[in-house]
């Protein structure tokens, strides 16, 4: 007999809130699908500087949602990235290793014409988490 999954929302305000008809993230079953997350801070204000500062807050915000989940970066099986000028993907790739170390999860990384709020960056995970 199939098991029906429930999709659950997860939220934290340790990540800037979803200021639209979205979720921070959903888990449904032993998946987590983040958002995308872009240079806020938890309170929702821009964090300015170039894309090494943005990224890096870009992570911050992905390591508060995945924790409300149970989760680290270290279960991430999927990650993409969408950049305001691939010219920065060197930098950017800087902080995505410190990030993510020896664990390397399938990646997509693109250039995209423009990003809410005309960030640098913004990036979207996929995790395979604990289930209870």
């Amino acid at each position: 007999m199939s098991q029906h999954l429930e999709p659950k929302v997860i939220a934290t305000d340790k990540a800037p809130a979803a200021i639209g008809p979205y979720s921070q993230a959903i888990q449904l079953g032993g998946l987590l699908f983040t958002s995308g997350q872009i240079p806020l801070n938890a309170a929702g204000e821009l964090v300015t500087g170039d894309i090494t500062v943005q990224a890096n807050q870009v992570f911050r915000n992905l390591e508060a949602v995945l924790a409300e989940a149970g989760a680290t970066l270290q279960n991430v099986v999927k990650a993409t990235v969408f950049m305001k000028d691939m010219n920065q993907f060197v930098a950017m790739n800087e902080v995505y290793a410190s990030y993510f170390g020896d664990h390397k999860p399938a990646r997509s990384a693109v250039e995209v014409a423009r990003l809410p709020k005309d960030v640098f960056v913004e990036i979207e995970v996929i995790a395979a988490i604990p289930v209870e």
